[in-house]
């Protein structure tokens, strides 16, 4: 593809457009065009406009896929007089957004962002984490990352733990988990390591008695056509089989942890496009999956099939129609992650998914 072009939105602002299908921001209406900018540009109307503010994201546009002319013309006067802002003249299609990149300032404000090549790895890597980060009620740096915080739901590990993208001790990740989370109060300590690179890190982490899973990132085109067993649902009616699966795998669990594991979905459902899936049987759902829809990418997560249900086919079901799902919403990449030692990475791989990453979930 051709480089990338940002534009800068908060969280709410991305949700309405993914709601809408287009990116159309009230400068639209008021000057005719949505305002981009190129990675070297961006930090210019960030610090102008966003001074100080710690909740925004760009989004990475593919210029071909933008569909609107885009001209590149002067910004402000106080703008460098050789520098031409790229300027689409019409709605940017919200399937033209390849990835959702937090954008937080530095001690001296915006600085240009560090965008790599923008493939379907890159995608993978990028998605999960937007969505924890967004969805947060608190962030935090950390040595080689951030820490992520939501209030609402204390008890979901992966909305309260550390995303680590650089190499760090084990030592010092193991003080950053006791500083930002035993400061919060929380009794878990959990960090994801991001990227191949850092299968150092997480073999340093299981040496000190961590509990690390090494997670494959996968990857399959959107597409195909949906199986008619699975309907589109809403949270509540997959309460009752989650609920009956967490308290089979962890036995004593409370009613107000099994209500939080559920309704972390709702929380990232604010800034992100959740939609649920779900296969009856005798008017008890026994198998659901979740799509989360961020532009052009969708993510599929957990896939279930309630034990008495199983060897019907309802896994592939749910598959083939997320991947449907996933196209008609504009999407031509569906992302998944799966534990690299165990059988769904192999089940996967036979349904068109194949690996495009690594990350670890590293537990203490």
């Amino acid at each position: 593809m051709a480089a990338p072009l940002l534009h800068i939105v908060t969280p709410g602002e991305w949700r309405a457009a993914l709601a809408a299908g287009a990116v159309a921001p009230p400068s639209l209406a008021e000057v005719g065009f949505v305002h981009l900018s190129t990675p070297e540009q961006v930090a210019l109307p960030a610090d102008r406009l966003y001074a100080g503010r710690t909740d925004l994201a760009l989004l990475v546009l593919d210029p071909d896929r933008i569909g609107v002319p885009v001209r590149h013309e002067p910004g402000v006067p106080t703008d460098p007089a050789s520098m031409r802002f790229p300027h689409a003249y019409g709605p940017v299609p919200a399937a033209a957004v390849l990835g959702v990149l937090p954008y937080r300032p530095g001690p001296d404000g915006f600085e240009a962002p560090a965008i790599p090549a923008v493939d379907d790895g890159w995608r993978h890597a990028v998605l999960e984490r937007s969505v924890l980060r967004r969805a947060a009620t608190g962030e935090e740096p950390v040595a080689g990352g951030v820490a992520v915080l939501t209030a609402a739901v204390p008890a979901s590990h992966g909305h309260n733990q550390l995303l680590i993208d650089a190499p760090v001790p084990s030592g010092v990740l193991a003080a950053e988990t006791d500083r930002v989370l035993g400061g919060a109060g929380l009794t878990h300590r959990q960090a994801q390591l991001v990227g191949a690179h850092l299968a150092g890190t997480a073999a340093a982490l299981a040496a000190d008695g961590w509990d690390v899973t090494e997670l494959v990132g996968m990857a399959a085109p959107a597409g195909g056509a949906p199986d008619p067993r699975v309907e589109p649902l809403d949270l509540d009616a997959l309460r009752p089989m989650w609920a009956a699966g967490w308290e089979r795998e962890v036995p004593g669990l409370s009613a107000d942890v099994v209500d939080q594991l559920a309704d972390r979905y709702a929380v990232e459902d604010a800034v992100v496009d959740v939609r649920y899936l779900g296969v009856r049987m005798d008017g008890r759902v026994v198998a659901s999956a979740l799509v989360k829809i961020d532009g052009a990418t969708a993510l599929l997560d957990t896939v279930l099939t309630d034990p008495a249900a199983r060897g019907r086919g309802l896994g592939d079901a749910l598959v083939s129609t997320a991947l449907a799902l996933a196209a008609d919403a504009g999407c031509d990449l569906v992302v998944l992650d799966a534990d690299a030692a165990d059988w769904p990475r192999r089940w996967y791989g036979r349904r068109g998914f194949a690996e495009v990453g690594r990350t670890w979930s590293a537990r203490r």
